[in-house]
């Protein structure tokens, strides 16, 4: 029985060493290989630069009360949105009313006797003339007014700073945005010196994304920059979805010497406030737009031991070899340089079965080639 099994299974490996060598060793074209191609195309190709940022709020504002009071309104609701002026909250402002009315009325008795010390002084300076009052009580009548007339000052100057106290017993929004969390309840006596604000008003729109690249990209940001306004596109973190479109606003001045990177800054309308403070995203520059440039799937690039290559399709069916020379790649296209002409096809799929000479049998693309063959990318 043990000679038996061992005869079996020799055989069977003699049979299968033949059939993986007679795979190995197969004539070039003896069978159609199915692959699909594209077209090598001409195209107008945008040129980006990506990096990892945050969304950034353009002022955040938290909202905390200036005088000292029984806190009896609040009137706005979390999460909505205010404009710069609208009432927030309100602080009793009985004591401060009476403050106000207090200065009032001091600075009317200081008119009063403005008033009657005028009259004084105009009196003595009469009868002085006709000597029947001394200089001297001409000047201290003289110091009274004058000591009057500081005093209205003063007291215009306390009426100001009574009517300053009582208007901030009304909180208002400094700036458009949105109301986030109340953190003071209703009835809670505050402090101008507390260090827990009533809310965060946020400012989302416009909003900004700052964002890290490479140093090297230093260079295409700036020609980009010197030739007009740059576009920058806010993806999702999975860089799939675009979530806003905004201009590039800053270079940072100073390069990271840790990380070899420079931060850039991007501003967004944000209307449809798609983008988050601390939403993490991906930023997407365009640097330039290579015009009627020659493209192929970037799958149909293939890096060989002499450098990079692509499979071809000859008008005779079968494929072959072609060193080629390529530029840079976008929208998961690649533009070639050198080695093929507009118009012949590469290999996208299949290629890895493929020995110089095969003949090949053409399949349709699968969904996702099909998506982003040359001349049908994907919009940005």
């Amino acid at each position: 029985m043990a000679i038996t099994a061992a005869v079996i299974l020799a055989g069977a490996a003699a049979y299968y060493w033949h059939q993986r060598g007679g795979e190995a060793k197969r004539a070039p074209g003896a069978r159609s290989i199915p692959v699909s191609v594209a077209a090598a195309v001409r195209q107008d190709v945008p040129i980006y630069a990506s990096g990892l940022g945050s969304v950034q709020a353009l002022n955040t504002v938290p909202i905390q009360s200036q005088v000292d009071g029984k806190l009896i309104e609040i009137a706005f609701t979390e999460g909505q949105h205010v404009k710069n002026g609208d009432v927030l909250a309100r602080i009793d402002p009985r004591l401060f009313q009476a403050a106000l009315d207090q200065a009032i009325a001091k600075k009317g008795q200081d008119e009063a006797n403005l008033i009657s010390a005028d009259k004084d002084l105009t009196r003595a300076k009469t009868l002085a003339v006709k000597s029947f009052e001394t200089q001297q009580n001409v000047d201290q009548t003289q110091a009274k007014v004058d000591g009057y007339k500081a005093s209205i000052k003063a007291d215009e100057a306390a009426i100001e700073s009574a009517r300053t106290q009582l208007d901030y017993t009304t909180i208002v929004a400094p700036i458009d945005g949105r109301a986030g969390i109340r953190q003071i309840d209703l009835g809670r006596i505050i402090h101008a010196s507390d260090q827990t604000p009533l809310v965060i008003i946020t400012q989302t729109q416009p909003a900004a994304v700052i964002f890290t690249l490479p140093q090297i990209q230093l260079e295409p940001v700036r020609d980009a920059m010197a030739r007009g306004e740059v576009e920058v596109m806010a993806f999702d973190q999975n860089n799939v979805k675009a979530l806003a479109a905004g201009k590039l606003l800053l270079i940072d001045a100073l390069i990271d010497q840790t990380t070899s990177t420079i931060r850039l800054k991007a501003l967004f309308p944000n209307t449809n406030e798609r983008l988050w403070p601390g939403e993490f995203v991906n930023a997407r520059v365009l640097l330039a737009t290579e015009r009627d440039a020659l493209t192929i799937p970037a799958t149909a690039l293939q890096r060989g031991p002499t450098g990079l290559f692509a499979w071809v399709i000859g008008s005779d069916g079968k494929a072959r070899m072609r060193p080629i020379e390529a530029g840079p790649a976008a929208n998961e296209v690649t533009i070639v340089t050198a080695g093929l002409d507009p118009g012949e096809q590469v290999v996208t799929e299949g290629y890895y079965r493929l020995q110089p000479g095969d003949a090949v049998a053409v399949r349709p693309p699968t969904e996702r080639s099909a998506a982003v063959s040359p001349g049908q990318g994907r919009a940005q």
